[in-house]
């Protein structure tokens, strides 16, 4: 993923708190993934309006973590995503 796209969740696909398992879930139709701590850290930042650079560089702060390792982490994660369309990107 380019610094310069721009991640959001399609329609239909949203972040949800399970409370009876106390988990996250990213939803969409007839499908469900559970998330860790960092995927729903990850995906609380994609908002359709930030850039992937800027997600990235946010998280890097937020965690003080290298940003070469956000970068790396966040590029599987939100590509495994949007290979299986719960993820859309735009230049």
């Amino acid at each position: 993923m380019e610094s310069q796209e721009f991640p959001a969740l399609p329609r239909g696909v949203r972040l949800h708190y399970d409370r009876i398992r106390e988990i996250w879930v990213l939803l969409a139709p007839e499908r469900a993934v559970t998330l860790d701590a960092v995927g729903h850290a990850i995906l609380s930042e994609v908002d359709g309006k930030r850039s992937f650079g800027e997600i990235t560089q946010k998280l890097a702060a937020k965690i003080n973590a290298p940003v070469d390792q956000i970068i790396q982490d966040c590029t599987g994660f939100l590509g495994a995503l949007r290979a299986r369309r719960f993820l859309d990107v735009s230049p």
